[in-house]
């Protein structure tokens, strides 16, 4: 058990947003988790992207999906009740394309979950499509505007691109965040070789970005609230690495992908390292933190 956002977890081990749907077909490993974080939730109901979605590189893989999901009030109205019965914690993580999108969309939820993850790594649409996430500024009018509609835990999932996340997460701390969740997908692509053209550009995901992610989240250790770490998490002895750089807690992503099931195995494994480094005194910060 461990208490972080002010929050009782019963591990430190959650999945992550987009990878396991709303978590209610594999309640099994729902239940054995720390947290589900659902996937990105919108205002209105989006199809997604047309195919190709997944591309697999020799490091990870490449989406492209387009946060498909029903919409707010369809997930009020018939995915929440689902969830509630679920014996675990869950974080609904919210997506929008435009300030008050993530107001709105935050404020029709209310207190039927547990905490609220923000996904700044959408485009601002009303700003020329650049990801909300590379402007701190705008990153910090999300945070206060949501921050006033709910007293559930806000976390901030944090873009790695093309901007530091350390000047991001101090703004949304300023603005009364409650953790930083780090790091989305870097910006990926690939090509068709036989006709020349980019066969697809979306996220790349996987243990590639592991290295990456652990500096990121590294860098925003001093932060002053808790963080969850990802990217690339594939093992326990990934995810208590993800602890030593700092984070109190980890999201297995792109894992699961392979095997639904490899949370449980993360968590079995992760389990020994915290025994060894206990004992040990490693030294870790951040882990625990509420």
């Amino acid at each position: 058990m461990v208490k972080i956002f002010g929050i009782a977890f019963k591990n430190e081990v959650f999945t992550a947003s987009g990878v396991f749907g709303f978590g209610l077909k594999y309640q099994r490993i729902s239940n054995a988790v720390g947290a589900v974080i659902t996937k990105g939730i919108t205002l209105k109901p989006r199809e997604g992207n047309p195919p190709p979605r997944i591309y697999e590189t020799p490091g990870g893989l490449i989406n492209w999906v387009g946060l498909e999901n029903p919409g707010v009030d369809a997930f009020c109205a018939h995915i929440i009740p689902g969830l509630a019965k679920l014996k675990t914690r869950v974080i609904a993580n919210v997506a929008g394309f435009s300030v008050n999108e993530y107001i709105e969309i935050v404020e029709r939820i209310g207190n039927r979950v547990d905490a609220f993850e923000l996904n700044v790594s959408c485009p601002n649409v009303k700003e020329g499509g650049a990801a909300f996430g590379q402007d701190p500024d705008i990153v910090g009018r999300i945070v206060a505007g949501v921050r006033k509609k709910t007293k559930c835990p806000v976390i901030v999932k944090l873009t790695p691109n093309f901007c530091d996340p350390l000047r991001v997460a101090r703004m949304c701390v300023d603005k009364g965040a409650d953790g930083i969740s780090l790091i989305n997908t870097l910006y990926g692509m690939a090509y068709d070789t036989s006709s020349g053209k980019p066969l697809i550009i979306g996220g790349l995901s996987g243990p590639a970005i592991k290295p990456f992610a652990l500096y990121c989240v590294n860098r925003i250790r001093d932060i002053g609230v808790p963080i969850i770490g990802m990217g690339g998490i594939m093992t326990g002895q990934d995810a208590y690495e993800f602890l030593l750089a700092g984070a109190s807690a980890v999201a297995v992503g792109s894992a699961m992908l392979r095997d639904p099931e490899a949370p449980i195995a993360i968590i079995k494994e992760l389990e020994s390292f915290l025994r060894r480094g206990k004992k040990a005194g490693d030294g870790r910060k951040g882990l625990n933190k509420a």
